[in-house]
């Protein structure tokens, strides 16, 4: 940086600071030309090995040599000023303002420290009332937390009663915040009566209790609730997920709509001028509080691959569905039951008949009493005894295709049943034709045997007669909710 002094020179560096304008008339003009180029103190980082750099070097060297022969020897003690100890009225002053005397008093009440016409208090007032709060681990802990929190024994019990009178203690809401308000008391030596207490019992309930004279009484105050559901709509662009949550979906919810569309559609390949739908149930109370739900909707318009999603239930399972009432595929069989294979499909030696004939199915060996599960989803057509498949399951799939589960030791389904793949339906035996416990696993096709373990499933659930049109209908309320946040507090109230 360049600088100015007060004659005006210019400094700039280091090395300006020590140089000094000199007037001419102070000196001859040949003289003062030689001042004004003298350098005391050049760079010795530059013109290395020049007279100059030499001569900065040994005034550099004078300098540190200057400042060792002037300094003290290392083991030499430098003698310090200590200020004299004070005396009298002036260490009386110093002892009066310092931190310590006026924390514990003083004697001579300099300054703002206690005098001799302090007295010190026998006993100290009580504030008259002490609000604070709580918090509650879980509701059946409410009245030990009201008992550490101040509240005395029998005030506790009292409104322990209280609240489970009103709602279970177990279904308050976990880190439910206590406010409460203590009264005067009497004597030291016993607890301060509760005057107030109030939390938020569930997201649509509030309790308050007050003492009235001297009994408690509790007032519950339901909260009001919107459940318009939350409808969220906007374009795909290069991210639908940043999209959706740039719209204002919560991130669980983008995630099962995700999981829900990729269920019908390769979302990688979703036009960024697609626009997507989704529909998410939601609770907003009339104080503020907003809970979100499951996905009740999931949709994609605009795009020649659009598609309208929507969860139906039936038989104790939640299916997504489109609009025409197809549901998602299913397929790959699951294993029947954890064993080996013990016998192939195809043309063997019956070992009890003891000829060769078609075996129609796999063998697993298992042991007896192995749980046994459906393979895929289906309704069962038989259930019970079959000459030498013994106890027999069998199961239709739909489209000609069906599996059979022989030689069980249980049935535990019944005909007409719908079952689940995995589902269990009895356990492996050895009843009928059979020479030890095992499974024998077959499938058909339009009543033909084909190998299990070349067979694939793919099965296509449809919804049909009434189940189909309450479907739609349930589809059309749901194109009917509005896009946003729902009701507005003042219109729910």
């Amino acid at each position: 940086m360049f600088f100015r002094d007060e004659n005006g020179s210019g400094l700039a560096g280091g090395g300006g600071g020590l140089a000094r304008a000199i007037p001419a008339a102070a000196v001859p003009e040949r003289i003062g030309k030689r001042l004004a180029a003298l350098d005391l103190v050049p760079d010795l980082g530059a013109d290395i090995g020049s007279p100059t750099w030499f001569r900065g070097a040994a005034t550099c060297a004078a300098l540190c040599a200057a400042t060792w022969m002037l300094s003290p020897a290392l083991n030499e003690t430098i003698p310090g000023i200590v200020p004299a100890p004070l005396t009298g009225a002036a260490e009386d002053a110093q002892q009066a303002q310092a931190i310590a005397p006026l924390a514990k008093g003083s004697r001579t009440g300099v300054h703002v420290a206690a005098t001799s016409l302090v007295k010190p208090l026998a006993d100290t007032p009580e504030r008259p009332i002490i609000e604070h709060e709580a918090k509650l681990g879980s509701g059946t802990m409410l009245r030990s937390v009201l008992q550490r929190s101040g509240v005395g024994e029998a005030d506790a019990g009292i409104v322990a009663g209280l609240v489970a009178d009103a709602m279970p203690l177990g279904q308050i809401q976990r880190n439910t915040v206590l406010e409460m308000t203590l009264g005067r008391r009497a004597d030291k030596s016993q607890p301060r009566p509760l005057e107030k207490l109030a939390f938020r019992a569930a997201f649509d309930r509030r309790i308050e209790i007050a003492r009235t004279g001297a009994a408690l009484a509790i007032k519950s105050i339901p909260i009001a609730i919107d459940h318009t559901p939350l409808r969220v709509q906007g374009l795909i662009g290069s991210s639908l997920y940043r999209a959706a949550r740039a719209a204002g979906a919560p991130a669980k919810a983008v995630e099962s709509f995700l999981r829900t569309l990729a269920s019908r559609v390769s979302v990688s390949k979703l036009g960024s001028s697609c626009k997507f739908d989704l529909i998410l149930g939601q609770a907003r109370a009339a104080t503020g509080e907003v809970q979100y739900g499951q996905l009740m909707y999931a949709g994609v318009t605009g795009c020649a691959n659009g598609v309208q999603l929507a969860p139906w239930e039936s038989d104790g399972k939640t299916e997504w569905f489109d609009a025409s009432g197809t549901g998602s595929k299913t397929g790959m069989m699951t294993m029947p039951v954890n064993g080996r294979f013990s016998s192939a499909f195809g043309m063997r030696m019956h070992p009890i008949l003891g000829f060769t004939r078609m075996h129609k199915g796999i063998d697993i060996a298992a042991p007896y009493g192995s749980p046994v599960y459906a393979a895929v989803d289906g309704v069962v057509r038989v259930a019970g005894g079959a000459s030498g498949y013994g106890n027999l399951v069998r199961i239709d799939h739909g489209g000609g295709f069906a599996t059979g589960y022989a030689h069980l030791s249980k049935v535990m389904v019944r005909p007409g049943q719908s079952v689940r793949k995995g589902q269990q339906i009895g356990r492996s035996g050895n009843s009928g034709l059979s020479t030890g416990p095992h499974l024998h696993f077959e499938t058909t096709r339009n009543g033909v045997a084909v190998n299990p373990r070349a067979v694939s499933f793919v099965s296509v659930r449809r919804l049909t007669g009434g189940a189909l049109g309450a479907f739609r209908a349930k589809l059309h309320g749901l194109m009917a909710v509005p896009v946003g946040h729902g009701v507005q507090r003042d219109a729910a109230e």
